[in-house]
């Protein structure tokens, strides 16, 4: 599917291998912009739950426009933008390896910081499987990683898993390198997903927690009931 007013919306999973893409879960740029036209069509799909994991600032300044719905929010606040604009500012001349080592940082942070809000994300989705969109702004990065877990939780392979994440290349539209005053090698990169933003977050899983099982359980309270509720819920057909 593909709309014109959210670039990045799309199933969870869209990727071939047993019980994919995922029964009744969304993942999406913001839904800020959205028109009327693509507005009804999402609704059409029946979404009633809108995880939406933007900062404080993205929501204010672009409010989900889905009517009818309820909006959760689990906030990761975002802080690469800021991070690379002082470093232009202050005179150094940005490269794409330099937004590549931020980006893998980022990822970093998403376990050392912000587990908590990946919980929270889980623990909707196990409360029922209401169909439901989670997105962040450009629903690449903080979604990337959420649907990385989600995929990994209810047991798709690693080449499912990366393939989810990579098809936001094919999604997402460059914005204007000037309107962000970066370079435009910076860009490239920024806006893109790369396997080693993914794999520098799964690498700091293993760092933090000694494995993704462990990370499961303790720290996103995913233990095997709990997953074999998700499989239940998003992987195998039957009523809801």
């Amino acid at each position: 599917m593909r709309f014109a007013s959210s670039s990045n919306f799309r199933h969870v999973g869209e990727a071939r291998g047993p019980g994919l893409p995922l029964r009744h879960l969304y993942r999406s740029d913001h839904l800020g912009a959205l028109d009327a036209h693509d507005a009804a069509q999402i609704r059409a799909l029946g979404i009633t739950r809108v995880l939406d994991f933007r900062g404080v600032h993205e929501r204010t300044s672009a409010a989900c426009r889905l009517e009818g719905v309820t909006v959760h929010s689990l906030p990761i606040e975002p802080t690469i933008v800021q991070k690379l604009s002082e470093l232009v500012a202050s005179g150094h001349a940005l490269t794409g390896a330099d937004v590549t080592a931020h980006m893998q940082d980022t990822y970093r942070g998403f376990v050392r910081d912000s587990t908590p809000r990946f919980a929270e994300f889980f623990h909707h989705l196990l409360a029922s499987d209401e169909p439901t969109v989670f997105h962040c702004t450009a629903g690449k990065d903080r979604t990337g990683f959420a649907a990385a877990l989600l995929l990994k939780a209810v047991g798709a392979s690693d080449a499912a898993v990366m393939h989810d994440y990579l098809l936001t290349n094919d999604r997402v539209r460059l914005p204007d390198a000037s309107s962000m005053g970066l370079p435009r090698e910076a860009m490239e990169v920024l806006w893109r997903v790369h396997p080693e933003f993914l794999q520098a977050a799964f690498d700091e899983v293993d760092a933090a927690y000694g494995s993704l099982e462990q990370y499961f359980a303790e720290g996103l309270a995913l233990r095997e009931p709990e997953r074999a509720r998700l499989r239940h819920l998003y992987l195998h057909a039957g009523p809801r």
